[in-house]
């Protein structure tokens, strides 16, 4: 295939060789996207249902669960059935979709990431000053400009890499349209003009990054010089859970992209891109929900009205 315009689909690598293995990664991959709706679900639910949630923290986790759901949404059904169908084939269009998504739904969250982030800040450094740094107006807009951001490099992403011709076949080295296993298929001379964009979404990805960092510092040492326990208990319980998802997030992620080419391998891409696409999005509403006893409450008042509504 000489280029782009003669592709009509893309074909992605396979869990197994054999259908019963075919059919464990279904089960496995249904069990995990079940997980993540449920969970997703029902912190949307009980956010959007009770007004001792309706502040801006749960504001935020509440667009969290919307692009945690929408990202597993984007990789995982699509492996199901083509699991179940016993074939790796994507439609061109199909993977461009793939791309464009993945990048708008991470690419967002990671914006949201950091806007929760500055969110705890004001919350435990600037008490005082809550009310108006953070108020309605204020957590809309900077929602909006997280998932905007998302849209925009989306777009860019999308439009920049299925721009290129593709001259090494059509086999991508994942179970998704991954763009790194995507440019392997491109001519050399397009995949250096490519390499221009992701240098510089890594440096904004760093800024936001170095952000997070400073927050936390400015949170800890803050937390550390209240004087109760009973307050730094809470103070802790506050930012411990974004800190594990913004952890997971970033650490997953920065490893799949970033680690040595000397120790890559199919086997160990496909389990990095598991770790940072499918695994944050169902294990998120379970590390939010864990230390948190007003969303618990708020959990449990849902499933009791589920509960009753059925018998």
């Amino acid at each position: 295939m000489s280029n782009s315009s003669s592709l009509n689909e893309f074909l992605l690598l396979a869990f197994a060789d054999t259908q019963e293995l075919q059919l464990l990664q279904f089960a496995l991959f249904l069990g995990i996207y079940l997980a993540a709706l449920l969970g997703n679900g029902l912190i949307i639910t009980a956010v959007a249902c009770d007004h001792h949630l309706h502040t801006p923290m749960y504001f935020f986790l509440l667009n969290l669960s919307f692009l945690d759901l929408g990202s597993i949404s984007v990789t995982v059904p699509k492996s199901m059935a083509n699991s179940l169908r016993d074939t790796r084939a994507i439609s061109y269009l199909g993977c461009a979709a793939q791309v464009f998504f993945f990048f708008f739904l991470f690419s967002a969250e990671y914006c949201l990431l950091t806007v929760m982030a500055y969110d705890r800040y004001i919350a435990i450094c600037k008490p005082l000053h809550y009310g108006t740094l953070m108020g309605t107006g204020a957590c809309v807009r900077m929602a909006v400009a997280a998932w905007g951001s998302g849209f925009l490099y989306a777009v860019l992403h999308t439009a920049n890499t299925f721009s290129i011709p593709f001259c090494q076949g059509n086999t991508v080295d994942q179970f998704f349209c991954e763009v790194p296993q995507i440019l392997k298929l491109s001519c050399l001379e397009s995949y250096l003009r490519e390499v221009g964009l992701p240098v510089v979404s890594l440096c904004l990805a760093f800024g936001c990054f170095i952000f997070i960092v400073l927050s936390y510092v400015q949170i800890f040492t803050a937390v550390l010089r209240i004087p109760s326990e009973q307050g730094r208990h809470k103070a802790f319980s506050m930012c411990l859970p974004h800190l594990a998802v913004v952890s997971l997030f970033i650490s997953t992620g920065l490893f799949a992209y970033l680690k040595p080419p000397s120790i890559s391998s199919p086997a160990l891409d496909l389990v990095l891109a598991v770790l940072y696409s499918v695994v944050p999005p169902a294990v998120n509403p379970l590390i939010y929900s864990m230390r948190n006893k007003e969303l618990k409450d708020a959990l449990r008042k849902v499933i009791q009205w589920v509960q009753c509504q059925h018998q």
